[in-house]
């Protein structure tokens, strides 16, 4: 019944955005869309009838219990749910270490607790079809099917973006590359900011290293591990199990690495990452009226947001915006030095610069970027377009580079290979001419800029928050 109730529910969703689809065929048709001569009809379709579901007027909650609603598991995938036993308190330590040692001693966070960390392991399901369901049995049993249909040694330790979408892109990469993943379920902001997610993610990638005494656990060499995010990168293999020994330069890279741009959490302002017309809002910061009161996201006030006290950020509270652990855009080119290799694909979209001037920064500190852009593809089309001629050319890219990261053998291209419309055309443009228009003096200048706007407002609404405390 509860089938049947979801199935009316979804048809009725569609049936009410009919005449949305409709007008978009024919503008399509007539050639007045404004994507035309960038998007195929049905990538435009399916990017008009996302954005259509993309709307802030439900409180932060509902929005996260939504997203975080397990579908259910079908199709050619293995899923075993594991739960990542409660570590040591020196991986919480080493992380704090961290962000004192490369921070200015002014910043504020809140010190998560250390906990279990939820996960699922995911691999490729050979021999079934789409409507396939998993057996009747245990998760141990279920990795050990899983086990089977591994063809490699390589095992991807994926961080999901803001979308919590995994199963089905994990599951075809995994079949693409022969190996294993682990999806790790970290904690959310607001309810647990920054560190929490970070302390969360370095658990499950020392768990990978040295797995706990635990049911569907199995080592898994450094050299021979992938750490993939939104932005996708091979965890560091130079780090060790001996938590004294991770140096802050070492978590950077791997926080970096980890906790992407914007995408790994809510915007800090209500950007349409599926509209390509809005690929020259550039960095934060361009184009600001500072004058204008800088306001957090507008989701109807819950039980978690907005906090108390308040912040305008939901990761973190502002002040922590400029630190490299907060986000990839932040860390400085001599901070990459020794990172390992690591890939970017972005569409073009309002994250597009963002993510090109992070694939910059790296290529002037030593990293072995391998980069692409799409043209006219909004925000993680890859994932949510994979039978699509660009999601297959993105998965092809990205299975290749997987399988050069373990085995060592990803070089330094320095260039971006930028994709035109239809993969008609495919050109190689330096990494070192990205952005050109945007210098490194004007990307700091940009970012301080956007940050103190924030900080100015966050102690407007301290002010008042301390005000109604004393009434």
């Amino acid at each position: 019944m509860t089938r049947f109730k979801n199935a009316i529910k979804n048809l009725q969703m569609i049936i009410v955005r009919i005449p949305l689809l409709l007008q978009t065929i024919l503008l399509h048709a007539i050639n007045r869309s404004p994507v035309a001569g960038k998007q195929d009809l049905r990538t435009e379709l399916i990017t008009v009838l996302i954005r259509s579901f993309i709307t802030r007027d439900k409180p932060l909650l509902k929005v996260q219990e939504g997203s975080l609603r397990d579908p259910g598991i079908k199709g050619p995938m293995w899923v075993s749910k594991v739960t990542l036993p409660q570590p040591e308190f020196d991986v919480r330590d080493a992380v704090l270490r961290a962000i004192k040692d490369l921070g200015t001693g002014d910043e504020v966070f809140d010190v998560p607790g250390v906990t279990a960390v939820e996960a699922e392991w995911t691999g490729y399901r050979s021999g079934v079809g789409k409507s396939a369901t998993l057996p009747d049995i245990s998760e141990e049993e279920k990795y050990r099917e899983l086990r089977k249909d591994v063809t490699s040694d390589i095992t991807i330790l994926y961080l999901h973006g803001g979308a919590y979408f995994h199963r089905v892109p994990v599951a075809h990469l995994c079949k693409r590359t022969g190996a294993q993943a682990l999806s790790v379920r970290y904690r959310l902001a607001p309810q647990n900011p920054f560190p929490a997610a970070l302390v969360d993610a370095l658990t499950a990638y020392l768990s990978l290293i040295h797995p706990p005494r635990a049911p569907c656990t199995s080592p898994s060499p450094p050299t021979r591990s992938s750490s993939l995010a939104t932005l996708q990168a091979r965890t560091s293999p130079s780090s060790s199990s001996r938590l004294s020994s991770l140096s802050s330069v070492q978590i950077t890279r791997f926080a970096s690495m980890a906790q992407t741009s914007p995408s790994s959490s809510p915007p800090a302002q209500p950007y349409d990452y599926l509209d390509i017309r809005l690929q020259q809002t550039q960095l934060p910061g361009e184009a600001l009226d500072t004058s204008i009161p800088f306001d957090p996201m507008p989701f109807p006030s819950d039980s978690i947001w907005p906090v108390s006290p308040p912040r305008v950020e939901i990761f973190c509270a502002t002040n922590m915006l400029l630190h490299p652990l907060v986000s990839p855009l932040i860390v400085k080119p001599e901070l990459w030095r020794d990172c390992p290799p690591v890939f970017i694909s972005v569409g073009e979209e309002s994250l597009t610069d963002e993510g090109l001037i992070t694939a910059r920064r790296m290529h002037r500190g030593g990293v072995s970027v391998v980069a692409h852009m799409f043209e006219g593809m909004p925000h993680c089309h890859g994932m949510i377009m994979i039978d699509t001629p660009v999601g297959k050319q993105f998965f092809t890219s990205l299975a290749q580079f997987v399988r050069d990261a373990a085995a060592g053998q990803v070089t330094a291209e320095g260039s971006l290979t930028h994709w035109g419309f239809g993969l008609k055309k495919v050109e190689r443009i330096a990494l070192e001419k990205v952005c050109h228009e945007i210098s490194e003096e004007e990307v700091e200048d940009r970012i301080a800029t956007s940050t103190r706007w924030r900080l100015e407002r966050e102690k407007q609404l301290h002010a008042e928050w301390r005000e109604r405390a004393r009434l």
